[in-house]
Formats: C-alpha cells, structure tokens, sequence
C-alpha cells in the first residue's frame, strides 16, 4: 500500500531520486509513444498500400492503351468503303484494273483483321474484331457474287441492282459496327480519363496526409521526448540548483546557529546555577516562588530550543544497521499508542512487506515520533493516524498518514524552513531536524497533504542488499 496521489504532487525534501511519481509518467509517455508509433504506421501502411494500389491500376490501364488502337474502328470503316467504291466502279466502267484492285485491297483488309485479332488488348476489341470477321466474310461471299455475276453487259447490268443491294446492306452492317466501336471507344476512353482524374486527385488527397500525418507524428514525437526527457532533466536541474542553495543556507545557518547557541549556553548554565541557589533561600510558598519558577520553565525551554538548534546544526552521523523497517514501526507504535489514546486518537499499524534497510533506529524512531506527534496536533481529538511501509523499487517507504486538517498552501511553502512554526510554544525545527536525518541516511522525507483530509508523510530510505542483511 502506497501514497496515492488525488492531486498528482508529492512534495519531497530531496534525497533519492523520486521513482514513484516518475515512473507512472514515464510509462504513460511510453505508452503514448507506441500508439502513436504504431497508430502512425497503420496510416501510413494504408495510405502507401492504397497509393500503390491506385499507381498499379493506372499503369496497367496506361500499358493496355495503344494510341493505334484508336484507329481500328476509323481503319476498318475506311477499307469498307473504298471497297465499295471500287467495286461500284468496276461494275460501272468494268475495267480489269478495278477488278483486280478489289481483290488485292480484300486480301489486304482480311490479312490485317489476322494480325489485328490476335493482338487485341481490350475485351472492346476483341469482341469486335470476332463480330467483324463473320460479318465481313459475309461481305467478302456477296461482293464475289456481284462481280462475278454474269459475262454480258445486260447480263451484268440486268442483276447488278439486286447483288449491290445485298452487298450494300452488307457494307452498311460493318460500317454501323464500326461506327459503334468508335463509339464504344471513345466512352471507354473518356472513362478512362475520368478514373485516372479520380486516382491522381486520391494521389493528392493522401500524399497531402501522408505530409501531415508525418508532421504530426514528429510534433508528437518533439512534444514526448520533450516531456519525457528534456523537461525532467531541466527539472532535474532546477530541483538540484534549489537543494545546492537549501543545503548552503543549512551550513551557513547551522554554523551561525551553533555559534550562538553555544555562547548561550554558557550564561543559560550560570543563570540556571543562579536560580537553583536562589531558590534554596526562598519559602516554599509565595510570589516568588512562582517567578522563579517561571524562570526555571523558560530557562529549560531555552536549553530544549538550544539542544534543538545544535542538533540541526551539527546532526550526529547514523549509526547504520540492518533492520526490518516494520520492528521500528511497532516499537514506536507500543510507545505512543498508550498516550495518544488519552486525545481518542487510534494509532494504527497495518502489515508490511517483507523488506529490510540499512538504518539508526533511534535516528529513525525519532523521525517517526516527530511526525506521528505533528498528526496528533493536526487531528485534536478523535481521529487516526496509520503506521505502515512498503516496497517501493530499490527503496523502502515508511508512512505516517493521518486524518487532520491538512496542511495549508501557504504553510507548505515554508514548512522545512527552521524555525517557522505554527504551534504556540514550537522551535520551529521538528521537521528540519528530521529531513536532515533522513538526509544523512541517503533517503528522503515527502509528503502529501489534502485540506481538511489529511495528510502522509514518507520516510524514503534505500533497501539493504542481500549482503548486508
């Protein structure tokens, strides 16, 4: 069980690296970062698929479309009719010339439909060039029939009408199949054109997402190596710049405060010398009695607050030793729990995992009491405050939570500033104290606080390796 966060802030001393309230961030970046990677390159996949797709299309249309093919139908119907001229003319004038003409320009055309056939590219064409074979052997039958009918010039002339008629029916059939093919061709092409519009303005459409889709997985991309690794790195930086400035105030004032408290000390042990003296003369009763022990009481508040300011200024080094954070929990929990029951506050300790650390009990129980005692005074009466610790990376966190008023805003700013205090009677140097303590032991002391529901305090201290133990 940890510190869970309502506000997404913990505020901490300094010390260890905050791994707890870095690493959900550091996976939620992460995670960004593959989604976005990978939602990226599903678009992109799609888009190049889908572009290639269209391309491959359109190049084959390209490779089927033949700029002679254009001119099969106009070809065709040109042959028809010159055939037909000729033939007319050898039926009006009946020279050889013209006979022999015809002849050679059939043979011509019917070789030309050979090769045309067997090159088709289109479905188009190849139904036409089957549709025309039938219909121009046809053709070829009647227009032999008209010139070889008869040997006489009435002979000729008397059946020619009928013959050119069916020939002429004939001619006409292959020209209305051209004329329709033409047609046909000229709708396919305009098709064409139309799809391969469609396919570069699709071309268009997604190279222009490709582009800002591109765009915006690097901005995104920018934005989380941002986020995940310059901003906490200059975050980084300002924290340690802060703590460089904290810790030399600490020495300058902790050298200033052991001077003073020391030259105190001194006179405080005269007077108090004095006082003891003084007090033996006097009855048992009376006024001044009372003064002087007014006097005693301040004289031993300025020794507490003297003990206190040379403890934060000169902290004794830890002595360090392998122990179960949990026995220094309820140690402390047997201690204060008999006294904190007389203000109806429960002191609750919950089970903890398995975990040892490298620590000065005293050090630490001391930490411990400061905090539970700052609860007490935040709760008043009736209230809880719960011991408990966990496992947390390389660290072991020990917890102080209770349920009192919170800390205010304005209060939080100074809180481990020494000697601020909002208790009557206070030094002002609890807190100070037990970061420094925390400090020496390599860890940190964070806090979370919630007005008028609480507020947790975290004992972040390093876990003893197996070797240690």
């Amino acid at each position: 069980m940890g510190m869970k966060q309502t506000d997404g802030t913990i505020y901490t001393t300094g010390g260890l690296p905050r791994a707890s309230a870095s690493r959900p961030a550091a996976k939620l970046r992460l995670a960004g970062l593959v989604l976005i990677t990978l939602f990226g390159s599903i678009l992109l996949i799609w888009v190049t698929r889908t572009t290639w797709g269209r391309v491959n299309h359109l190049q084959c249309e390209f490779a089927t479309l033949k700029p002679e093919s254009f001119y099969l139908g106009v070809r065709m119907k040109g042959d028809i009719q010159r055939l037909n001229d000729t033939l007319l003319r050898y039926r009006l004038r009946g020279e050889a010339a013209d006979y022999d003409l015809f002849y050679a320009d059939a043979r011509e055309l019917s070789r030309w439909l050979d090769v045309n056939r067997t090159n088709v590219a289109t479905p188009l064409e190849r139904k036409f060039f089957e549709q025309m074979d039938g219909a121009y052997q046809e053709y070829l039958t009647e227009s032999t029939n008209l010139l070889n009918a008869g040997t006489g010039i009435q002979t000729k002339f008397g059946a020619f009408p009928t013959s050119y008629e069916k020939v002429q029916k004939q001619s006409q059939h292959l020209l209305d199949m051209c004329d329709d093919f033409i047609r046909d061709q000229r709708l396919a092409f305009d098709h064409f054109v139309a799809e391969s519009n469609s396919t570069l303005a699709t071309f268009q459409d997604l190279l222009r997402l490709s582009v800002v889709l591109v765009l915006s997985l690097a901005a995104a991309l920018v934005v989380l190596v941002y986020r995940g690794m310059i901003a906490p790195l200059r975050y980084q930086l300002t924290e340690s710049q802060a703590t460089i400035a904290r810790q030399e105030k600490l020495a300058s004032l902790g050298a200033l405060a052991a001077g003073v408290a020391h030259e105190i000390r001194n006179p405080l042990t005269a007077i108090k010398f004095r006082l003891y003296s003084l007090r033996k003369s006097l009855s048992g009763t009376g006024a001044d009695n009372e003064d002087a022990q007014v006097i005693a009481d301040e004289i031993n508040r300025l020794e507490r607050i003297v003990k206190d300011v040379l403890q934060f200024a000169r902290p004794s080094e830890p002595a360090l030793v392998a122990v179960p954070p949990q026995r220094i929990l309820q140690e402390v929990h047997d201690l204060l729990k008999p006294q904190l029951e007389k203000a109806a506050i429960e002191l609750k300790l919950e089970p903890s995992e398995t975990a040892w650390v490298r620590a000065d009990t005293h050090q630490i129980k001391e930490v411990l009491i400061n905090l539970i005692q700052n609860g007490a005074d935040s709760i008043g009466r009736k209230g809880t405050i719960t011991l408990r610790a966990h496992n947390e990376d390389s660290s072991v966190v020990l917890e102080v939570a209770d349920t009192g008023k919170g800390i205010p805003a304005e209060v939080q700013k100074r809180l481990f500033d020494p000697f601020f205090t909002t208790k009557e009677g206070g030094t002002g140097l609890g807190l100070p104290i037990a970061a420094r303590i925390v400090e020496k032991h390599g860890g940190e002391l964070r806090y979370q606080t919630q007005i008028h529901r609480g507020t947790t305090f975290a004992i972040v201290l390093p876990r003893a390796s197996e070797y240690e133990i």
